[in-house]
């Protein structure tokens, strides 16, 4: 074994991870039932002889669960992990010849090329926790930006997907770097935040099917299943080969702070990547099973995340491990907000009980470091916990509104009955969220997301389309809530693109009018196509890579897009703080709702209509009282025959200029105010099948 001069101390317990100190590093992992651990310290690129192993001793080296050693002389640049012993049984995996990944590493090994290892590596178990000393980072001034939710508009992207393809033009596709290049375009499109999914260290190598029709092995694009909790993925950075992945991370969130874009994480905390009896070791197992990850009286492990595991949030152990990976990427990668996958695993004790207030929902909530950080729960799990609306410690949360997305497909796919789901929908969903006290901005508003079918094939496709994906057409939900307008996928039919287009300018002018915090999929802006595939978790391709060409309706739907963006910001009456109060607003309706006639809504059984004028003297207050804007009408037409409305009075009695209607093609489908056809009160107006019309008074 080559060796190296060491010398080493009793260390601290805290903080954990591979601290630096004054008289060298600092070594803390948490394991309850080890006998024995073990630090070795290995060569830069993770392989070969150990260059030392430090046998850690149990009284010297351990306070409570915490083992811990303090070490000097080691090389600027090094590999580490830990070897652990522990008692047999059938809750318990410990292997005292395998080296463990510290799952608060801020670096791994043998990761920097994307999908680099998945032949080499036949287990895949060889990434190591990586040390690379740098220099402090020159942060500058950067500081949090603090958007308020109801003036953020969230764009949801793959960190890859999103410059991978040839046509991105960017120097560094696929990276962090490469977000950067693109961030002119988000700040000209009106992104005020940027929601990353998964840049924890993962295996994409993990995904076990093959493509049948051209026989490429599939990989796991997505990457949630994470395996180092404070390590970006380092073949995300442009530089990670020579482990740089941690500043560019930072000077990615930099740029994007510096235009004004927030930056946030999907973070898996909820079950991690070494899957289910069957799966590989990398930590967790290791370290201490018993303690890290849900297990039933046989020591199997409890499913509720659908991944093959389930950690054990609610541990007092692993809840402070959490908490450190959520404080590092504030503190030190200056991360704005968190969205948690799965979250309701969260909220469950050791046997999988769902808590009323969960330990660790509370810590995340009230830790001083996270105060002002955007917590965003996906307020379910796979194990059947559904809390939309009553997530626990609901007032510091936001949630994913799956009932928005639900009830706005319906309604513009056609389902009859759907105006009064959509009338609560688009007012900030007060039948769900008002119970427990809580605003519109605690419900983030969305149509799509990366799991399931993007907005233009939702408009394109009844059925799923997931052969590709090697399981036989069986995976990815079947309740898609889609229509194809007529004909099923692609289609050159004049008639059929003009009504996908309608209907996907429908859904995204109200989601972008509906009170709430919206988010937008990466690509929907230009129409982006999965080809039918609504679970694209393993298509590392143009199936899943933004094509930044456009054919014209793709730039049309851009331009409308951008415009509705614009309007949203420009207009606060659809930023409001609080809900509606409708008829018992001070002196008149702050939101009046209307049908076929003024102040004649029908939410019947049948009724596919919605109308409404928004008072712009009540959109919302502030220390100077309230404050004013224009009066807006909006009518929307889920009926698949047009419909004739009579214009109601603007609520100030302003005139009324038509500045939308989404029958219309560009640039009429949205006027500027000086081009938009003036409305007389009282007129009739003709909103084609599946239209949107929006009217608007000067100020």
């Amino acid at each position: 074994m080559p060796t190296i001069n060491l010398k080493t101390s009793r260390g601290r317990p805290l903080p954990l991870g591979a601290i630096r100190v004054p008289n060298g590093i600092n070594f803390v992992v948490p394991s309850r039932h080890a006998t024995s651990v073990s630090l070795v310290i290995l060569p830069e690129n993770g392989k070969g002889e150990p260059l030392a192993e430090l046998v850690l001793n149990s009284k010297l080296n351990r306070v409570g669960d915490h083992w811990h050693i303090q070490v000097e002389g080691l090389p600027e640049v090094f590999c580490y992990g830990w070897k652990v012993a522990g008692p047999g049984g059938q809750e318990h995996r410990f292997n005292p010849q395998q080296i463990l990944v510290d799952p608060c590493a801020t670096a791994l090994s043998s990761g920097a090329i994307w999908s680099g290892a998945c032949e080499v590596d036949a287990t895949r178990t060889s990434r190591r926790s990586l040390y690379a000393r740098s220099q402090s980072y020159d942060w500058g001034d950067d500081s949090p930006l603090h958007t308020a939710p109801e003036d953020t508009i969230i764009y949801e992207l793959h960190v890859r997907g999103f410059t991978i393809h040839p046509s991105s033009l960017v120097a560094h596709p696929g990276t962090f770097l490469g977000l950067i290049e693109k961030i002119p375009y988000l700040k000209w499109l009106g992104i005020t935040a940027v929601e990353l999914l998964p840049v924890f260290e993962f295996d994409e190598c993990d995904c076990p099917f093959i493509n049948p029709v051209t026989s490429e092995k599939l990989v796991n694009f997505w990457g949630y299943n994470p395996i180092g909790f404070a390590a970006p993925k380092s073949s995300f950075a442009a530089s990670g080969p020579k482990h740089g992945q941690a500043e560019e991370f930072r000077d990615m969130v930099r740029a994007f702070h510096d235009a004004g874009i927030e930056v946030y994480l999907d973070v898996v905390f909820n079950h991690t990547g070494e899957g289910d009896d069957r799966g590989r070791t990398f930590h967790f197992r290791g370290l201490d099973n018993e303690l890290y990850y849900l297990l039933d009286d046989n020591g199997k492990y409890l499913n509720y995340s659908g991944c093959g595991n389930t950690v054990n949030c609610n541990h007092p152990v692993v809840r402070e491990l959490i908490l450190e990976c959520l404080r590092y990427w504030v503190t030190d990668m200056h991360v704005d907000g968190f969205r948690f996958d799965l979250a309701s695993v969260l909220g469950r004790d050791r046997r999988g009980h769902v808590m009323a207030d969960p330990p660790a929902v509370e810590m995340i909530s009230d830790d001083g470091i996270l105060s002002h950080v955007k917590l965003i729960a996906e307020p379910w799990d796979a194990g059947g916990a559904y809390q939309v609306g009553s997530f626990p410690f609901g007032r510091r949360w936001a949630e994913w509104n799956d009932k928005y997305r639900d009830d706005v497909r319906k309604f513009w796919r056609g389902d009859p009955g759907t105006a009064s789901a959509m009338a609560n929908r688009i007012s900030g969903s007060a039948d769900i969220f008002a119970r427990s006290l809580r605003g519109p901005r605690h419900t983030v508003n969305f149509i799509t997301c990366h799991d399931g079918f993007t907005l233009w094939d939702l408009v394109s496709y009844n059925r799923k389309q997931n052969e590709a994906n090697g399981e036989q057409n069986r995976d990815g939900s079947d309740n898609n809530i889609s229509w194809n307008s007529g004909v099923e996928g692609e289609s050159n039919e004049p008639d059929v693109l003009a009504l996908r287009l309608r209907r996907a300018k429908s859904m995204m002018a109200s989601l972008l009018l509906s009170q709430g915090t919206p988010m937008i999929l990466a690509g929907d802006e230009t129409l982006r196509t999965q080809q039918g595939n609504n679970n694209a978790w393993c298509q590392d391709n143009e199936i899943s890579w933004l094509d930044w060409n456009q054919n014209d309706h793709q730039a049309e739907f851009l331009r409308f897009t951008r415009a509705m963006i614009m309007l949203r910001r420009e207009h606060s009456v659809f930023r409001r703080k609080e809900y509606f109060v409708g008829e018992l607003a001070a002196y008149s309706a702050d939101i009046r709702w209307h049908g076929t006639v003024p102040a004649k809504p029908d939410f019947g059984p049948e009724s596919r209509l919605v109308a409404y004028t928004l008072d712009g003297r009540f959109h919302g207050r502030d220390e100077n009282g309230w404050k004013a804007d224009c009066d807006f009408y909006i009518a929307m037409n889920g009926n698949p025959y047009p419909v004739s409305l009579r214009i109601p009075r603007s609520p100030t009695g302003r005139p009324w200029r038509q500045i939308i209607d989404t029958a219309a093609t560009a640039p009429n489908d949205f006027m500027e105010d000086l081009g938009a056809v003036k409305v007389e009160a009282a007129a009739t107006i003709t909103i084609l099948a599946f239209g949107l019309v929006v009217l608007k008074t000067d100020l």
